[in-house]
């Protein structure tokens, strides 16, 4: 007991969140998004809807992890997945196989084949950006070796450089050189902000008969009329756009699209890395548009931000082993069993009862809210939402005009802690996005309660009317 005394009595203390500090800044890289306000914050604990500081400051989180932790913080669940193969088999060379990764792919793609009609195969990977490049080798490959994409404006794939190269932000690409293989962004029907005078609905098609006008003649640019050919293999496409603010579009849009794509050879790859697993309330948001993807391209929520995992869908005939065959591509933790089993468990756990219609009756009373604030503070210009993807707008009084400068002031006024909810101090997390960095983009837990919603809209409701008078 003595010796044991004296090891304790002799450890040395742990490091002051000021002598954190100054380590970060000496030795670690700024080239992330910490550093993207002055002095981030500090987290110690977490656990559902919430995280916590050194002071134990509940701060209610309305982006879990840019929508990686879709389940909840330490949702013991899929924890107790994690702990298993932990004691199981918690790792294992990607040249061998393991049960988990043969179950959970035979899962994603029969859901996939009696979703979308066709059969498919399912090849792993670990972040989203790492899948992407992967799909892009698929759709190369299978297009005999086309490298030219097309994109949307607004969409966001990831900052690998092949991510980088079909993300419509050129500040992501500025600093890194020529990108040849740069796709052609097309206009996304954000109708907030789009052409004055038309329903979202006729505007989705404006932007459908915008894109088809490429083919209309050699002399567009994108198509020989007189081999049947297309310059493009495909078009990635997010059917509700992340960082570009959660824009939704009319649900006669992607159809439209899918119509011009088929009519030209060229693939749509759709990307659910931040949507899916039910963020919108169906397990791939794309399912609401009433179209079938040729790639699908999946990550983030997957194993609720536990071991990363993510993955392609395709189809069988661009995924076979005689067009794909070993070692297409690789990564050494692809397949890891840590990140499979917890997936699997996911998988399983959303199967179980009507977990959308859930999401779906949280979001609805989720949206009434943020529309009951629009009503009541100026500077909210739009909300929207599908399912637990919502969207708030921060505009000047006039209700349109962008207003950057306000939603960050708001973002670091809610990481303060000192909101005050039913005689307690809280923090909020918010998300900003969208095309002028104006939008709150609001990613809650799925499995948030009635009366968390409650808390988040007295919450917001507070910043605005702070906002309103600073």
């Amino acid at each position: 007991m003595r010796s044991t005394l004296k090891i304790a009595e002799q450890a040395p203390a742990l490091p002051s969140e000021d002598e954190l500090r100054e380590l970060e800044n000496l030795y670690c890289s700024h080239g992330d998004t910490v550093h993207y306000t002055d002095k981030p914050k500090f987290f110690e604990g977490c656990e559902g809807s919430f995280v916590y500081d050194a002071s134990q400051t509940p701060f209610l989180d309305l982006q879990m992890w840019y929508s990686a932790v879709n389940f909840g913080y330490r949702n013991e669940r899929l924890n107790n997945a994690a702990h298993r193969q932990l004691d199981q088999l918690p790792q294992v060379a990607s040249q061998y196989l393991h049960r988990e990764k043969v179950e959970l792919a035979a899962l994603i793609a029969r859901d996939a084949e009696q979703k979308f009609g066709h059969k498919g195969r399912v090849h792993f990977n670990v972040g989203g950006s790492q899948a992407i490049e992967d799909s892009l080798k698929l759709v190369r490959n299978y297009t005999g070796g086309k490298s030219l994409m097309f994109a949307f404006e607004g969409g966001y794939h990831g900052r690998t450089l092949g991510a980088s190269a079909i993300t419509s932000s050129y500040r992501y690409r500025r600093r890194y050189g020529h990108f040849g293989d740069r796709a052609q962004f097309i206009e996304f029907p954000y109708h907030f902000r789009g052409p004055k005078g038309m329903s979202k609905e006729e505007y989705g098609e404006a932007c459908v008969q915008k894109f088809a006008r490429l083919f209309e003649s050699e002399y567009n640019g994108v198509w020989d009329p007189k081999a049947g050919k297309s310059e493009y293999a495909a078009f990635y496409v997010e059917p509700i756009q992340g960082t570009g603010g959660y824009v939704i579009p009319p649900m006669n849009f992607f159809t439209g699209i899918k119509k011009v794509l088929d009519d030209h050879g060229i693939l749509m790859v759709v990307d659910e890395i931040q949507m899916g697993v039910y963020r919108t309330g169906k397990l791939w948001s794309i399912e609401h548009f009433g179209v079938s993807p040729d790639v699908l391209v999946f990550g983030k929520a997957i194993t609720n931000g536990l071991n990363p995992l993510s993955g392609v869908w395709a189809r069988e005939e661009m995924i076979n082993p005689t067009i794909f065959p070993p070692g297409s591509t690789h990564s050494t933790f692809a397949s890891n069993p840590m990140g499979t089993a917890v997936a699997l468990e996911t998988m399983k756990m959303v199967s179980e009862g009507d977990f959308g219609a859930s999401v779906m009756e949280k979001g609805a009373r989720f949206l009434d809210g943020l529309k009951q604030l629009e009503k009541r503070h100026k500077i909210v210009g739009d909300v929207d939402g599908l399912g637990l993807a919502l969207r708030m707008e921060i505009c000047k009084e006039d209700g349109f005009t962008p207003d950057k400068a306000t939603l960050d002031w708001m973002s670091d006024e809610g990481m303060k802690g000192d909101l005050v909810f039913e005689g307690k101090a809280h923090g909020l997390v918010l998300d900003v996005g969208g095309y002028h960095k104006n939008v709150i983009t609001l990613a809650p837990n799925l499995m948030i309660s009635h009366s968390e919603i409650d808390m988040a809209l007295n919450l917001l409701d507070q910043l605005l009317t702070r906002a309103a008078r600073r």
